[in-house]
Formats: structure tokens, C-alpha cells, sequence
């Protein structure tokens, strides 16, 4: 681990070069691992070594929504963080449908790790109700995160309108590309403006531009207390203050209702993107969490 120790959670950089740089250095200190399903893709990479930890990233996103998290989660764990189906690198998923997602993602855990490894499984956002889905299905989970999970049924705290960004992206624009992106987190992702540096703009850029599925109707359409109603391993959920996906409060009613000794945490001054948002105290939780 002595190499990604070099590399910081909180980084200032100057350009997007820089922040190229970056990305390029933390991929090329993972191993890549590859899982078939159906003819399908499914892209993982692995850091550090230890016990089982995976991280599995929100709709619109990639491996690299943990890019701030990595780095601490490795230094005790063997963190495998995919491309969910449709996503990054990987394959898209075999249909529309959220139990498509998930078969394929258990296939994949199964055939890297083993049918019978038990995990710690952490999910943001869309991943959350994945990962919830995961842990009811397969089993074998000691420990389920949930932050700033999807699915919850409970209201929204819309900030403002998101604009569209892929005729921007067709045009090669990057400074109007660049703009509704820094726009769109915003108004979804990060609260705090000062947090929208190149590292974030980048990150969202890149998996926008890749995503091929479409979790929006998912992740409104509730289904996690059902899920989480079959999960037997310690759950934990975190929100940040100002997530406008959920009011954290009635969040945390909603999911107490049908896990009573769920753990709860609202991160004060975040947005949507905790473990972004506030990476210190998100790690600093979940390593807590795993300690338990």
C-alpha cells in the first residue's frame, strides 16, 4: 500500500492535465479484473488487500465516484470498486430492468470472489439501492453502507433544474461543457460551490458521458425498504445535510420503520455526494463501521 499512500484524498490541481494525471496514476494502481455474465462485461478494479469491501457508485457515475475514498478504505481492506452494467467501462447491463443489474453484479462478485465470501458492501445513491438489492439476493454480507441511497419513497428537496449537456459534448465545447457540468453539480450533487473543483468536474464529465443506463425512473420508483426488509447484516445509512435527492430526517424515519437497528448519521454542510462532499468524515464512518 505504500504507493497508494502517495496519492491524496484532497488534492488542489491547477489544470485539467493535471487532473488527467491524477486519474491515470490512481487507475494504474489497481488491478483490473474482468467478470463475464451472458456474453456481458462488467469492469472491476481492486485496491489494497484485507478483508472484502465493495463500493459500488450512483446513476450517472463510475468506479471514480470514491475517488476520495479509496485511498483510506485501502489502507485496511481489499476495496473492489466496478463499473456497474451500462457504465464506464462496462458492458451495458442486459435491459432496462434493476434485477438485470443485479444478477449480473452477484455473478460477478461470486465468480472474483467466491459464491461463499463474505463482504462489506457499500453503495452511494443508485448504487445504495443496487447494493441493497444485492445484500436481500445473494447473501453473505456482514456489513451493508448506505449513502445518500436511492429508493427510499420519501420526498425530494429539488434544488433547481439540471441543463442539458450533450450537444456540448457533440460539439467538443469544453467551456460550455465544462460550465453545465459545474451547473449540474450544483444543483444535484455537491452543496457547497468551493467543492466544485476540476477533480469533481472531471469525474462527473467522464461518467456522464459514458452512462448508458438510466437509473432515474429506478430510483424513484421506492423498492428499497422492501429490499432492505430481507437484509440480515449491520446497516448503516448516511446522508449529507442538503442531499436534495432526500430529507434526510423523514429518510431516516422511512428506513427505521422496517430496520430498527439501523445506524444513521446526517453529514452537516454536505450535499448529494457525501463521501465527495465531506471525504474525511465519510471515511472517518466508515472505518468506524467496519471496526464494529
Amino acid at each position: 500500500m505504500a504507493a497508494i499512500n502517495s496519492l491524496q484524498s484532497e488534492v488542489t490541481f491547477s489544470s485539467a492535465a493535471e487532473v488527467a494525471q491524477y486519474l491515470d496514476s490512481l487507475d494504474e494502481l489497481s488491478q483490473r479484473y474482468v467478470s463475464q455474465f451472458e456474453g456481458r462485461r462488467m469492469v472491476w478494479r481492486r485496491f489494497g488487500d484485507g478483508p472484502s469491501l465493495v463500493l459500488l457508485h450512483g446513476g450517472h457515475g463510475s468506479w471514480l465516484h470514491w475517488v476520495r475514498n479509496i485511498e483510506a478504505l485501502a489502507a485496511r481492506s481489499s476495496v473492489w470498486v466496478p463499473d456497474l452494467p451500462g457504465y464506464g467501462d462496462s458492458d451495458a447491463a442486459a435491459s432496462a430492468e434493476l434485477a438485470a443489474m443485479v444478477e449480473q453484479a452477484i455473478a460477478g462478485l461470486d465468480s472474483l470472489l467466491g459464491e461463499k465470501r463474505k463482504i462489506d458492501l457499500v453503495g452511494f445513491s443508485f448504487g445504495g439501492l443496487v447494493a441493497t438489492q444485492i445484500a436481500a439476493r445473494r447473501g453473505q454480507v456482514r456489513r451493508l453502507a448506505l449513502l445518500g441511497a436511492a429508493g427510499h419513497g420519501g420526498p425530494r428537496r429539488p434544488r433547481g433544474k439540471l441543463l442539458a449537456w450533450r450537444d456540448a459534448a457533440e460539439a467538443q465545447d469544453q467551456t460550455r461543457l465544462s460550465a453545465t457540468m459545474r451547473h449540474n453539480l450544483a444543483m444535484h450533487m455537491l452543496h457547497d460551490a468551493s467543492r466544485i473543483d476540476l477533480l469533481a468536474t472531471q469525474v462527473h464529465t467522464n461518467a456522464c458521458i459514458q452512462a448508458r443506463f438510466r437509473s432515474k425512473e429506478l430510483s424513484r420508483a421506492g423498492g428499497l425498504c422492501a429490499a432492505l426488509e430481507q437484509v440480515d447484516a449491520r446497516v448503516l445509512a448516511i446522508w449529507g445535510e442538503h442531499d436534495v435527492t432526500a430529507d434526510p430526517e423523514a429518510a431516516i424515519h422511512i428506513l427505521t420503520e422496517v430496520c430498527p437497528d439501523i445506524q444513521t448519521h446526517i453529514v452537516p454542510g454536505a450535499g448529494h455526494w457525501v463521501q465527495y462532499d465531506s471525504a474525511n468524515e465519510v471515511n472517518h464512518l466508515l472505518l468506524a463501521w467496519q471496526d464494529q
